[in-house]
């Protein structure tokens, strides 16, 4: 890949808005380190009624990744609100649809990093950033967390962990992220793009 061609993937869904403001953040992030670029994409919600099809180009807000924007990314950032401690089915259903990028190894070696927000303080996030690591792991991909070197991870009332950044959205049903969970969204997406700046040189 051309170094003027890098990028990080930061790929999520979000059903209320909160974890696409975090990939925002972490595309800035991504955005502050030379020569890598972000690319922003999402995946479309999944129903149960086998008759629903979405539009292959959504009506707002990012379009649906592919598996080629997948498996040519330099670096991934993976985001997922928590449901029952697991990532959205959503995010699940498009990652199990790419064992042909898992066959051809074109993630392996390659830096990834995950994460969440949660409705409330213990919902899940960090059993979620962790299972959103494991079929990462099994595309070879190098998981990279957020380092105690951020002061931010010792100080946050709010979300915040050393597996992903990840976002309380309390009782209020707040969506905003406060200013460390800002900060921990492009301390990630700057993490992870300065790995892939290395490894992919």
């Amino acid at each position: 890949m051309s170094t003027e061609n890098r990028y990080v993937l930061v790929l999520y869904y979000s059903r209320h808005g909160a974890t696409k403001e975090m990939a925002m953040h972490i595309a800035r992030g991504v955005e502050q380190v030379k020569g890598i670029r972000s690319m922003i994409r999402t995946v479309p919600a999944i129903s149960a009624t086998c008759e629903a099809v979405d539009e292959e180009i959504p009506s707002e807000g990012a379009l649906y990744c592919t598996n080629d924007e997948l498996k040519n990314c330099a670096g991934l950032v993976l985001g997922s609100p928590t449901r029952f401690g697991n990532m959205a089915a959503p995010l699940k259903y498009f990652l199990d649809g790419t064992s042909d990028i898992w066959l051809s190894g074109a993630l392996k070696d390659k830096p990834a990093g995950v994460f969440t927000s949660t409705g409330s303080l213990h919902g899940g996030q960090e059993s979620t950033l962790l299972t959103m690591m494991l079929p990462l792991l099994h595309h070879g991909m190098v998981i990279s967390g957020i380092p105690y070197s951020a002061p931010e991870l010792n100080t946050t009332t709010d979300g915040g962990t050393p597996y992903g950044a990840s976002h309380w959205a309390s009782d209020k049903k707040r969506s905003t992220l406060s200013n460390t969970e800002q900060t921990l969204c492009l301390t990630q997406g700057r993490r992870v793009a300065e790995l892939a700046s290395r490894l992919s040189r």
